[in-house]
């Protein structure tokens, strides 16, 4: 599978709970960020040259748990929570969790 140039070697191995699940699953190649998406998940992640929204797809794929609350997903693999906009797949931001 090919979404935005980054290739997967198998369907998500998520644990599908309900079809919200389903549908970030299945608009992977819909992700995108901003230019400021960039900066900030870089500052807060400290990713230095990485591609944020490929990095994000991976994290994405192996995700812990995906939740959707109100207008927006969010994703937990290990430390990390990303939060994408539910409406227009924009990654909004990413920071490392406490737990």
């Amino acid at each position: 599978m090919d979404y935005n140039g980054y290739t997967l070697k198998s369907e998500p191995t998520i644990k599908r709970k309900n079809k919200m699940t389903n549908d970030l699953l299945n608009n992977l190649d819909k992700i995108h960020t901003t230019e400021l998406g960039v900066r900030r998940i870089k500052r807060n992640l400290g990713l230095k040259n990485e591609d944020v929204v490929k990095w994000c797809l991976q994290k994405t794929e192996h995700a812990d748990s995906i939740v959707r609350k109100g207008k927006n997903w969010y994703v937990y693999a290990g430390n990390t929570a990303i939060t994408i906009n539910a409406h227009s797949y924009t990654i909004i931001t990413a920071h490392k969790t406490t737990s």
